[in-house]
C-alpha cells in the first residue's frame, strides 16, 4: 500500500502526489497537503543504503535547497524512508503533524 493510500485508510485527508509546489522552480513534492491550516510536504527518500541518489553530497544539497524553499512558502517538510512507509512509522508521523496543525 502506498503512503497516500495509508493516509486515506486511517482517515487522513488525501494528499496531492507528485505535485509542483513552487511558483518558479519545477520541484515536485512526493505528498503535499496545502490547506491553510495543513501545509505539509512529505518526501520519500529511497536509495539511502545503496549509494543511491539521496545519499550523495550534491543531491543532499539540492534537497536542502528544495526544503528551504518549501519552508519559505510556509510548508513543513518531512523526509521518510521506504522502510518508514512499510512499517507504518511514516503514516503515524504524518497523522501526528496533521492533527497538531489543525489545532
Amino acid at each position: 500500500m502506498t503512503l497516500s493510500q495509508q493516509c486515506v485508510a486511517i482517515g487522513l485527508p488525501q494528499p496531492e502526489t507528485e505535485v509542483r509546489f513552487h511558483p518558479v522552480r519545477k520541484w515536485r513534492a512526493d505528498l503535499l497537503w496545502r490547506e491553510p491550516h495543513v501545509r505539509l510536504i512529505v518526501e520519500v527518500d529511497g536509495g539511502l543504503f545503496v549509494a543511491g541518489r539521496h545519499s550523495r553530497g550534491a543531491t543532499r544539497e539540492k534537497d536542502m535547497e528544495k526544503a528551504a524553499a518549501a519552508l519559505a512558502l510556509g510548508y513543513r517538510v518531512m523526509h521518510v524512508s521506504p522502510r518508514h512507509v512499510r512499517n507504518g512509522q511514516a503514516v503515524s508521523w504524518i497523522e501526528a503533524v496533521l492533527k497538531e496543525q489543525k489545532q
